[in-house]
């Protein structure tokens, strides 16, 4: 789908919302009813008036954005990519097997064993 803002619309004194088109349209009720049935909402006649006033509003704010010149901007495949978001790898003393059975609710320390909640039934 493709949004267009009429300038037009907005110096003959009309709000913003009126503004955002639809393929050349302005959105309607009918265009609201249109998604929530595709979305399979009901909704009421309230809703729809909400819903209609929000989404012009996100059309709005996504033609703001395709006006900005990103002509001299690189492509991102991430926006931290030069960051390294994980820590170093690096060997380090681990709990000891007696350490580990004496926290656990139910062990055998001479087996070094301890139980654990059934996850899958059988």
């Amino acid at each position: 789908m493709r949004c267009e803002a009429g300038s037009s619309a907005i110096a003959n004194g009309k709000s913003q919302n009126d503004s955002i088109a639809i393929l050349g349209a302005p959105l309607t009720i009918a265009d609201v009813e249109r998604i929530a049935a595709l979305s399979q909402l009901e909704l009421t006649a309230d809703e729809k008036e909400l819903f209609r006033r929000q989404l012009a509003d996100i059309l709005q704010y996504a033609e703001q954005l395709q006006a900005i010149d990103t002509s001299g901007v690189p492509a991102t495949a991430h926006v931290h990519a030069r960051v390294e978001m994980e820590r170093r790898d690096e060997p380090r003393e681990s709990m000891t097997l007696t350490d580990v059975l004496a926290n656990a609710p139910e062990s055998d320390p001479d087996a070094g064993l301890f139980r654990v909640p059934r996850v899958i039934a059988g």
